[in-house]
């Protein structure tokens, strides 16, 4: 390991953090040391730091603002990758938006409305950001990545660079071709139409209020835990089944949105995975539906 760290800070891939305790990033607040943590500022930097963890056999990963994402108790082993500020940029042309991968999704879509650009509101209450939308086809309110998307400019694991359109993407719920094949989305383009300024405002208007209203938002939380089942909500089969505040640990079944798992203070991983199986167990047990998790499993277990 210590060959690779030298190996990476010659080539200045930018910042190099060793046992870097990740709980400070997520949005749960939770999770142990990464024993590299690599903060690249530019696709050159990240192309190289990639190449190097691809000679060494390093694995990797990503993260972004932390939200969706459940870090292990004892760490990650290798790297996790986490791109810088420059990465933080946007880009408006006729009725298209070029943003980078670790612009805000949530002020994306701000920012779109405000130019009289439709088509982003349902991200308004999607935290994270861009390249994690990009990478899980995040969505609400009956839409997603998918519908708007027009490329994406991907650095792949050897350090080679891609641009694929929405086709090559092979979008699906919360999925794409960065479930199949390892890469980092670094910069995307979104094809958007025009529309009413008030109309828009609205809408993400009325979304922002539902969401005051129905999630814990005050609360370290990671967002939705269990994606939703055919033709049903996560949500409705965990209220139904009584489970609204469910605890282990410091821990707890959201009592405003059932499929949120809170922290009250000092929860562990272990305690969020062994509430979640609880969960899945009772509900599979009462409905023969076994939930799916939608929030990202990291590091050692």
């Amino acid at each position: 390991m210590q060959q690779l760290i030298s190996e990476l800070e010659e080539a200045q891939i930018g910042r190099v953090r060793v046992n870097e305790p990740l709980a400070k990033y997520t949005t749960w607040e939770i999770g142990g040391p990464a024993d590299l943590l690599l903060i690249p500022e530019n696709e050159e930097q990240l192309s190289r730091a990639l190449a190097l963890l691809h000679r060494h056999g390093v694995p990797w990963c990503v993260l972004g603002r932390g939200s969706n994402t459940l870090v292990s108790d004892k760490g990650v082993r290798g790297a996790v990758i986490k791109l810088g500020d420059r990465f933080d940029d946007v880009h408006f042309e006729g009725n298209t938006v070029t943003a980078g991968a670790s612009y805000s999704f949530i002020k994306l879509s701000v920012m779109v409305g405000k130019e009289g650009l439709t088509g982003l509101e349902f991200a308004g209450g999607i935290p994270g950001t861009v390249g994690g939308a990009v990478y899980m086809n995040a969505g609400a309110h009956h839409s997603d990545i998918s519908r708007i998307l027009q490329s994406a400019d991907i650095i792949w694991e050897d350090g080679s660079r891609s641009v694929l359109g929405n086709e090559e993407m092979s979008f699906s719920y919360r999925h794409s071709i960065l479930h199949e094949r390892r890469g980092i989305v670094v910069r995307a383009v979104f094809a958007l139409e025009s529309g009413d300024r008030k109309e828009i405002a609205a809408a993400m208007a009325t979304f922002k209020d539902r969401r005051r209203r129905t999630q814990p938002l005050q609360m370290a939380c990671a967002g939705s835990v269990f994606r939703n089942p055919p033709n049903d909500f996560a949500a409705r089969l965990i209220e139904a089944a009584g489970l609204k505040g469910l605890r282990e640990g410091a821990a707890e079944v959201s009592q405003v949105h059932a499929n949120f798992i809170v922290n009250h203070g000092g929860a562990t991983a272990e305690d969020v995975l062994t509430l979640m199986r609880r969960v899945q167990t009772i509900i599979e047990q009462q409905n023969g539906v076994k939930l799916v998790p939608e929030v990202l499993m990291m590091g050692e277990r």
